[in-house]
């Protein structure tokens, strides 16, 4: 009669299983990141390799005078806003740093889903890169969004004199300011798209506003009427106009969403008409204005959706 062997064979204990498990939750809490990075780095990097292409392209439409094909858009692949592998950033001889904000190059930052936009900008004689958030059908932009809270995150405001006067404008280079208010603006801002500007008091908010429009400035170039939103911090939102006005900081040239408003009661030219309660409410009278008024439908294009 055969003898049953007896089986020695022991499987994981729960303590063992316990061990094991606290092991590599603490690998993978030290290399998701890593790898979450990595991936971000790849993406960037390829999203550089086609923004370079785009450029190399714009560069021959322009050295040929091939206007038609003076501008490329290049769809972002990276999933997070902003740079994360490197700063500064150098395209095609073109070296930009997140301190610098908008330059005469340089526009924007990338946003997750984004674009950058490659064109020419006859102007200023140079090739320009305007990152841009989403562009596409599905893309939104939060019309709930407490504009000039932005400002209010930023700190600037209380930093200047009792009721001083202060512009803020998003073309201006080399500029303290601007970098700071960028950095509050979130992908799916509208202060992403066009050109904006913070001006006014610094404590009365009857007197502090926000010019919006989805004109780029600089491209359109000094002396020209375009149609503007002018949000009042104390509430209140107004469709208005105004003539944009060649500018320089610390060397450096640039087109403002206006001239220089010398007094506050001045203010009262850019709200006068129909007051809109909320954002959404304004752009839609701003967009019918853009669309049918004469003056205005060469910007048609500018529109975000």
């Amino acid at each position: 009669m055969q003898k049953k062997e007896k089986n020695t064979r022991k499987g994981f204990t729960l303590v063992e299983l316990i061990v094991v498990l606290v092991i590599l939750a603490i690998l993978a809490a030290f290399m998701i990141p890593a790898l979450i990075q990595y991936i971000e780095r790849s993406l960037e990097a390829s999203d550089l390799i086609e923004v370079r292409a785009a450029y190399i392209d714009v560069l021959a439409a322009v050295t040929e005078q091939d206007s038609e094909n003076m501008s490329k858009t290049v769809k972002l692949k990276q999933k997070q806003d902003d740079w994360q592998s490197r700063d500064p950033i150098t395209i095609a001889g073109v070296t930009h740093s997140k301190t610098q904000g908008d330059t005469a190059n340089w526009k924007g930052i990338p946003t997750a889903g984004g674009e950058c936009e490659v064109y020419y900008d006859r102007a200023a004689a140079v090739i320009v890169f305007d990152w841009k958030g989403k562009s596409t059908a599905g893309s939104t932009i939060k019309w709930d969004e407490k504009l000039h809270g932005i400002l209010d995150r930023t700190g600037i405001l209380k930093t200047l004199k009792y009721n001083q006067y202060f512009e803020i404008d998003s073309k201006c280079p080399n500029s303290s300011m601007v970098p700071q208010v960028k950095k509050e603006i979130g992908s799916d801002s509208l202060l992403n798209r066009g050109t904006w500007a913070f001006l006014g008091s610094s404590t009365n908010e009857s007197n502090r506003y926000l010019f919006w429009t989805s004109v780029d400035t600089d491209t359109v170039g000094a002396g020209k009427q375009i149609p503007v939103i002018v949000s009042r911090a104390s509430g209140g939102f107004y469709i208005s106009e105004t003539i944009t006005a060649a500018r320089s900081n610390k060397g450096k040239s640039y087109v403002a969403i206006a001239d220089h408003i010398n007094s506050f009661n001045t203010f009262k030219d850019y709200t006068t008409g129909t007051k809109y309660d909320t954002l959404a409410e304004a752009y839609a009278a701003y967009k019918e204005r853009v669309e049918n008024d004469v003056r205005f439908q060469q910007y048609k294009n500018t529109l975000p959706e």
